[in-house]
Order: structure tokens, then C-alpha cells, then sequence
């Protein structure tokens, strides 16, 4: 029997006659500003139906984002790293080297205008990329992002197991084509996260897929985030 995020996820497939999303992988480290003038072009391309839909993919080098629900005393490092405003969702987000970032300009008109079942569609993309490493990622209901638990660890002060977090989402619709998305970490450096209070999120930590003792390239997560993606959302120009 299906269940109800199943039936959320179920309707992101494009219209037929949509050409297949268009993926881009980006060498070496992107600024961040330049990224945001990119998806701004793009977006704005994509909704008057001049280019295709596209995820494209990129590092960042070390750098704090703040999105509309940033709150100042969740910034705990003010001068460590440089901060950007940005009009994604959500609160403060590191980006940096090792991690995967993934931008996600997809055209909601052909595909489904719900938010909430956009962003569940990107969790359940998240969870099966994790599942090709064995990797079991959950969502919370109180929490944004993915998680995963640590047995190898105490239990919190309130008894409940002690779980991190391994891949953030923070969206922006204009004209229901979606902008920023999704982030995983496959080996940054975990220190640059104290910075900040991710997402919000106090009381729990910070890990990834090399923390979590496997040896995984970056060229290996690209290969499961695009097989993933085909089963979510549809084709890919490969």
C-alpha cells in the first residue's frame, strides 16, 4: 500500500512532452555569488521556456548562508567565514570543500505546484542516493534535512539516541521554477559547522558519508545522485 509521501513523491514526473533535465557537474570550487547570478539566469530562462531544466552540481569554498528564518544568535562565529544573505528557506547552512551541493531548477507548472510535496520529493532523492552506500537517511517531522543514527554513540540527555545530520535542503520557488536545494556531506571538514547552529537545529550533530567510515570520491555520490534523480523526477540529458 502506498503511503502518503508515496503519493507525494509519486507525481513529480515532467509532462511528456518535456525534454529530459539537463546535468551539469562543475570542476574545482564555485563562488557563491556567482552561483546565485547563475541560477538567476537560468531560472528566469527556464520560465520563459528558453532553456531546459537543470540540476547542476558544485563545491563551494567555506562559507556561511543565511536564508529568510536565520536568526542573528544562531551566527556563533560572526568573522570566521563570509556569510550571504540569501532568498532560499531556512536558517544558517556551511557550504565548503567536500561537499556536495546540488541546485535544482525544475519547472513546477509541468511537474506538480505543492511545495510541501516538492520538498518531500527531495528528501526521498536524498534518502535513496544515501541507500546506494548503505546508509539508511531519515526525515523528522520537527526538523528539516535528512538524518542518520549513531548507535555508536550516548544516548542525549533526554534519553533519545543520538542521531547527526548529513545533507540539509533549503528551496526558493519564482514563477514556480525552483531554485537553490539540496546539500550532502561527503567530507568537508566538520569544525566549520560550530560556526554556525545548522538550520536551527541545537542538540544534535553534524557527520558525513567519510565519517561514517565509508570511503566514498565525490565522483561516486554524482553517480548515485543522478540514478536516483531518474526515479524521482525523470529523465536526465546524460
Amino acid at each position: 500500500m502506498k503511503s502518503n509521501r508515496d503519493d507525494l513523491v509519486s507525481a513529480f514526473f515532467p509532462s511528456s512532452d518535456s525534454a529530459p533535465v539537463e546535468w551539469l557537474v562543475s570542476d574545482g570550487l564555485t563562488g557563491y555569488e556567482a552561483a546565485l547570478t547563475f541560477m538567476e539566469q537560468r531560472v528566469a530562462a527556464i520560465r520563459e521556456g528558453t532553456a531546459k531544466e537543470l540540476v547542476w552540481l558544485v563545491e563551494h569554498p567555506p562559507l556561511y548562508t543565511a536564508g529568510t528564518s536565520a536568526k542573528d544568535s544562531d551566527l556563533l562565529a560572526t568573522d570566521r567565514f563570509p556569510v550571504y544573505a540569501t532568498g532560499r528557506g531556512g536558517e544558517y547552512t556551511y557550504h565548503g570543500p567536500g561537499q556536495r551541493v546540488a541546485y535544482v531548477m525544475l519547472d513546477l507548472k509541468r511537474r506538480r505546484e505543492d511545495i510541501r510535496a516538492f520538498v518531500t520529493a527531495l528528501e526521498q532523492w536524498i534518502i535513496s542516493t544515501l541507500a546506494s552506500f548503505n546508509v539508511k537517511g531519515e526525515r523528522r517531522e520537527d526538523r528539516v534535512g535528512v538524518w542518520v543514527m549513531r548507535p555508536d554513540r550516548p544516548a542525549l540527555p533526554d534519553g533519545s539516541p543520538a542521531e547527526d545530520k548529513i545533507a540539509a535542503i533549503g528551496i526558493r520557488l519564482r514563477k514556480w521554477v525552483s531554485f537553490h536545494g539540496i546539500s550532502i556531506n561527503v567530507e568537508p571538514e566538520l569544525g566549520h559547522f560550530d560556526g554556525i547552529v545548522p538550520c536551527g537545529v541545537r542538540g544534535h550533530g553534524v557527520t558525513s558519508l567519510v565519517d561514517l567510515g565509508l570511503p566514498v570520491e565525490m565522483a561516486d555520490l554524482d553517480r548515485a545522485l543522478l540514478e536516483s534523480f531518474e526515479d524521482v523526477f525523470g529523465a536526465v540529458e546524460r
